[in-house]
Parts: C-alpha cells; sequence; structure tokens
C-alpha cells in the first residue's frame, strides 16, 4: 500500500481484542489469550479465519515520519482461541493508524484516497473534508481500481469509463454500471481509525440497490401494464431498474427484438468470440425477483398514442399507463452490387459476432468502416484472420471525431499489427465463388481477397414503427426529447441511441450521442419523471475503446472541433489531445494517461468551462505531465 502510514502486522482481532484506548466497546482491554470472556466471542474470528486472513492491518509504527513510506513486511499471526461460529464472527474491525506523536502525523499526511487490506480484501479510505469514508475499492463495471480515480464534489469517479459513486453512500450517482459500492462503518478514536466489514461484502465488491417487488403480477391480466419498455439496452434495463428502486411496485415490461436478456453491447465488437451468457447484464433470477417481465424477439410494429396501446407483429396487444421507447438503431449495409452474398456481416447480436469470428479463423477479412466498430473488430481479428484489410472513405481513421493526427497515430498502431488500410474509396463490388465472398472490389479499381467482410459504416435509428404514430420524428428519424426524456406526447419518453435531446453543459444544444454511458443516464432520468420526480438530463459524455491491449477514453462532445492541442507522445500512444472550438475546450481524448478524462468530465460536471489559453500555456511549460491546473489540486 502507498501513501504516508508506516505499517506491520497487528492480530486479526476486533478492537475489543486490542489494547483500550477509553471505555468504548468499539476498543476496549485485550485479554490474554487463556481469559477469553463470553463478551468478546462476538467479535473475534475462528482461529482458523483468524490464520488465514492475517495480514497488515495499518498500524502506524514509532518513528520519525520519513520512516514511514514502506508498509513493515511481517508475517506474524496472531492466536485466537477457537470459537463457536456465529454470524458476528464473520465481521472484524481493522485498525488503521494507532496513537502517539507518529500517528497524528499519519493522520495529517493521509493521502485523499489509498486501499486498505482488511485480511478477506480491500476496502478504498477516503479521506474529504476532514472525514472518512471506507468504500468498496473496484468499480462494479469493469473492476477499474478507484483508488487511482477521481475524487471531487463528494464522489469519486471511475478511471476507466466515467462511473461515479458517493463516498457518503456508496450509491452510483453517474454511469455506466448497474451496481453501486459498499459502504462500510468507519469510527474514529482518539486518532485511531476502525473500519467494520463483512467478508462477503468485501469479496463480493458490488452492492444492488434495494427494489421493490412487483405486486401486479401479469397472470391477472395479461394485456395490460402500467409501464411497457420497447427495447432491452442500456436505457431499458436501467429505466426498470430505476423503476423498482425508487418504489415502484406496478407491472413492468420489458420487449426486445434480441433472443436474449440484456447484455453488454459493447464487447460485441471488442470481443467477438464472448458467449451469451458471459454478456448478460442480469441473471433470470434477478427479473424473476423483481417481477420484471422481458419479452424476447417481440416486434413492436405499431404504436395507438390515443388507446395508450401498441399492437405486436404476431398481433398480441398490449395497453400500457407510461411507455419508454428505447428501440436503439440499425446497422447500415452496403448498396453495391452482390450485397446479397454470403458471409457479408454487421455486428448487431452475439450471433453475429460469433458467427464472424468462427468464419474468420485462417482466412482474408475486410472491414468495411474504420470507425469505432470496425477498427475495434479489425484489432480482435488479427491474431485469428490470416489477414485484415480496411476500407475507409476518409483519409485516416477516427478523423471527424478524434482528428487527423490522433487518426494517423492509432493508424500507425494498426499498420504495425498487419492492417492493411485502403483509404478515401469504397466498395463498388462483391464478387462471390459458388456464393460465398471470394473479392471485393474497390473504386480505386483494387481488388482485395476477402472470405469474411464486417460492415461497420454506421447505423440508423429504428423508429420506421412510429411513422403514424403521432409521436415526433426529425427529418432524420430520431425522436426529440426534452431534459426529461419526455417526447410531444404525454406519458410517452425516450431514450438511448434514438434519441436526440439537450445537453446541458452546450447551452442545451439538441444533440444525438449514441453512448453506453448516455444511454444509462438517459434511462434513469425518464424513469425518475414516470414517478413525476422532476429529473433533468446533465450527465457528460464518456466512451471509451478498447484496441490491442490499449484504451482510448474520450469525454465531452468535441463535434465541429476547429483546433486539437496535444499533450503528450502520440508516436508512444501515451497522450491528450484537447478539442477546441473557438475559446473553449468541448472535448478531450487520451491513452495512457489517466485519469485525465474522468478528471475533465468532473470538471465540465461541475458547470466549469475549461480555456483553450489555459490549455496552450499548460502545455507550452509542463514537462511533468501535472493536471492539477483543472480543479486547483491534485487526484
Amino acid at each position: 500500500m502507498g501513501g504516508a502510514l508506516g505499517l506491520r502486522q497487528l492480530p486479526i482481532c476486533a478492537p475489543a481484542c486490542r489494547p483500550s484506548s477509553g471505555h468504548s466497546p468499539w476498543a476496549a482491554a485485550s485479554p490474554s489469550p487463556n481469559q477469553w470472556s463470553s463478551r468478546s466471542r462476538w467479535c473475534c474470528l475462528r482461529r482458523s479465519e483468524a490464520r488465514r486472513s492475517c495480514q497488515p492491518v495499518g498500524r502506524a509504527a514509532p518513528g520519525p515520519t520519513r520512516a514511514m513510506a514502506r508498509p513493515a513486511t511481517s508475517t506474524r499471526r496472531s492466536a485466537c482461541p477457537r470459537l463457536t461460529p456465529t454470524p458476528a464472527l464473520r465481521t472484524a474491525w481493522r485498525l488503521l493508524s494507532a496513537t502517539s506523536r507518529t500517528s497524528r502525523m499519519a493522520m495529517l499526511w493521509f493521502p485523499r484516497m489509498r486501499e486498505v487490506e482488511l485480511g478477506w480484501g480491500k476496502v478504498l479510505l477516503v479521506k474529504d473534508n476532514g472525514e472518512f469514508h471506507a468504500l468498496g475499492h473496484k468499480c462494479p463495471h469493469y473492476g477499474a481500481p478507484l483508488v487511482k480515480g477521481v475524487l471531487s464534489r463528494g464522489r469519486v469517479r471511475c478511471p476507466w469509463h466515467g462511473a461515479c459513486f458517493n463516498i457518503s453512500t456508496g450509491d452510483l450517482e453517474d454511469f455506466p454500471g448497474l451496481d453501486s459500492l459498499h459502504k462500510f462503518q468507519v469510527k474514529i478514536e482518539k486518532e485511531k481509525v476502525y473500519v467494520r466489514a463483512s467478508k462477503q461484502a468485501l469479496q463480493l465488491q458490488r452492492r444492488t440497490k434495494v427494489m421493490a417487488k412487483c405486486i401486479s403480477p401479469s397472470a391477472g391480466y395479461s394485456g395490460s401494464t402500467n409501464v411497457l419498455i420497447v427495447g432491452a439496452g442500456a436505457a431499458g434495463l436501467v429505466c426498470a431498474e430505476t423503476l423498482r428502486q425508487e418504489g415502484f411496485s406496478d407491472r413492468i415490461v420489458l420487449c426486445t427484438l434480441d433472443r436474449h436478456l440484456p447484455y453488454d453491447r459493447p464487447k460485441l465488437s471488442k470481443s467477438l468470440d464472448t458467449q451469451p451468457e458471459q454478456l448478460a447484464l442480469r441473471p433470470k433470477e434477478f427479473f424473476r425477483a423483481y417481477g420484471i417481465e422481458v419479452l424476447t424477439e417481440a416486434q413492436v410494429v405499431t404504436v395507438d398514442v390515443r388507446n395508450k396501446k401498441v399492437m405486436f407483429k404476431d398481433g398480441f396487444k398490449l395497453e400500457y399507463s407510461k411507455l419508454l421507447l428505447a428501440p436503439g438503431s440499425s446497422p447500415k449495409t452496403l448498396s453495391c452490387k452482390g450485397k446479397e452474398v454470403e458471409n457479408v456481416f454487421t455486428i448487431r447480436t452475439p450471433e453475429d459476432a460469433n458467427r464472424v469470428v468462427r468464419l474468420a479463423r485462417g482466412r482474408n477479412v475486410v472491414v468495411v468502416g474504420a470507425g469505432f466498430l470496425g477498427m475495434e473488430v479489425a484489432a480482435y481479428l488479427t491474431e485469428k484472420a490470416h489477414s485484415v484489410s480496411v476500407v475507409e472513405l476518409e483519409e485516416t481513421p477516427f478523423r471527424r471525431f478524434l482528428g487527423e493526427r490522433v487518426g494517423r497515430a492509432l493508424m500507425k498502431m494498426f499498420e504495425n499489427n498487419r492492417v492493411k488500410f485502403y483509404m478515401q474509396t469504397e466498395v463498388s463490388e462483391l464478387r462471390a465463388q459458388e456464393g460465398k465472398l471470394k473479392e471485393v472490389v474497390l473504386k480505386s479499381s483494387k481488388v482485395v481477397r476477402a472470405d469474411v467482410c464486417v460492415v461497420g459504416i454506421g447505423a440508423v435509428p429504428a423508429t420506421g414503427f412510429l411513422r403514424q404514430s403521432g409521436i415526433g420524428l426529425d427529418s432524420r428519424g430520431f425522436i426529440p426529447v426534452n431534459k426529461m426524456m419526455q417526447t410531444n406526447v404525454p406519458g410517452v419518453f425516450a431514450a438511448g441511441d434514438a434519441v436526440t435531446f439537450p445537453l446541458a453543459w452546450r447551452n442545451n444544444r439538441k444533440v444525438n450521442i449514441p453512448h453506453w454511458q448516455m444511454a444509462h443516464a438517459q434511462g434513469r432520468v425518464a424513469a425518475q419523471n414516470m414517478l413525476a420526480q422532476e429529473a433533468e438530463i446533465s450527465t457528460v459524455p464518456y466512451l471509451w475503446t478498447a484496441m490491442f491491449g490499449k484504451s482510448l477514453r474520450y469525454t465531452g462532445y468535441g463535434e465541429g472541433f476547429d483546433d486539437v492541442i496535444i499533450q503528450g507522445d502520440l508516436e508512444e500512444l501515451k497522450f491528450v489531445a484537447f478539442y477546441t472550438k473557438g475559446d473553449e475546450v468541448t472535448a478531450v481524448a487520451s491513452m495512457n494517461y489517466d485519469p485525465i478524462v474522468s478528471k475533465v468530465a468532473e470538471v465540465l460536471a461541475s458547470g466549469r468551462a475549461i480555456r483553450k489559453r489555459e490549455v496552450e500555456l499548460f502545455v507550452l511549460h509542463s514537462k511533468t505531465g501535472d493536471m492539477s491546473w483543472l480543479t486547483g489540486k491534485g487526484s
């Protein structure tokens, strides 16, 4: 463990087994091994548990401050008597700093966030405004170490994907992810810090919020529901969970075109051979326990807003009181000659992804489109396919999103991994042999061998079924909503990839942001307003991608940027890019520069603007890469 405290081994016992620091039952006198009283039984581990769990627990060693920088490595074990196991025996208190002049200095120099080992697992110990808080140390989303994140405004933000957790409660406040952190009790006595943590909570590292259960089961009247959610992606699932978390106990029906329960869709293009059950966001038992009905392979064909009724493709009709539209988007397909040949794919379902990786092994693959999906697929297939080629209309990958300089740096990384690029051209024909793809012909007259083709050229909102409904659509087919995710029809809400909404920190500009994290936030706001809570969407966009073991993170909304300021080394892929429009920073991207993107997201979420001049001065004079100027203090 890093930080200012020097640590050495203490016996694994509750405070009742430690030296006395007064008359508090939290830290009573320690009996000898032969003098265990009945009073101490509840607070001591069984002998076998104590030996298995014996770890450094954080007593400050005496001596000068400089000597406290490195933990001691003693492995001395304590001897506890064998006790009758009870539930109370599975809870222990750990002493994090002891008395004396040395421990007072340790308290003074305690870092704002620190991981602390408690034998069964770690906790994140946070000191904020003079108060200590203890939380789970890993983000429940993908397991990022929160100690490397950003502490600000009473919450800690994940360094990888931007999820935020309240340090007082452990509750999830911003997305992605579904679960919150465990919050552990902390007590301070005479400059001693005690943390109480159960074995189960330490090992699980995630907490599902308390939810209501359905008291109106479908068996009563299957043709009617209180809340109908069309689409079972992130927006739909979070809407359903939020309703239950807020105490809503009536019927909820979630319908989806997929054959699977809600799953982690971003992983489809990052890990193509992952099986559907590994992608599931919640198990079947979860939906059964909380009365969230999921209709799979259910396609809505019409919505009757006058009578509050939807019709499915099979003729089934369902009435609703509140409706959430979260249909997502449909991938664009090629319109060239030969588009009907076999082994040409878009990636929309786990079955699509699994089939691509199966057919691509040892074969020639062409990926059409150098956006996020196309580049993620190309990166994943390089070690499995014989060859991978990328066809793109732009000069560089990600040009419109990340700019030419960053795009070229990423393109070089791909070329170093044997990916061949055909830029500033399109597909004119797909040629087949015995009905299966054999060659891709480009408008530049080049012919590329191909056994498998993956098309990633964008998507369109899947809102065709709404055209005659009276629910407003814009010229591109998106559903316009207000800050409360309400459509033009009372009682009808929309969220996810198919909506345009006012982005608060960009002067309420109407935008479409098809990010996984944004869909989570919109689903929650929609649920809150179904319950008349008058919530507004205010989250800062945050996205990520992973290629060849390197992660790129991005926050903000940089569309239409007019300049890019780079700090770091693009050649080494260790950089942060500031995207500016006029005098304001509108977005930031980084690789190997954590937690800068999370720090910027927190600054933007606070309402503060970052000026271009600030960034230019930093890049001109900085040599250390320190970004503390963003908030006035380090992370």
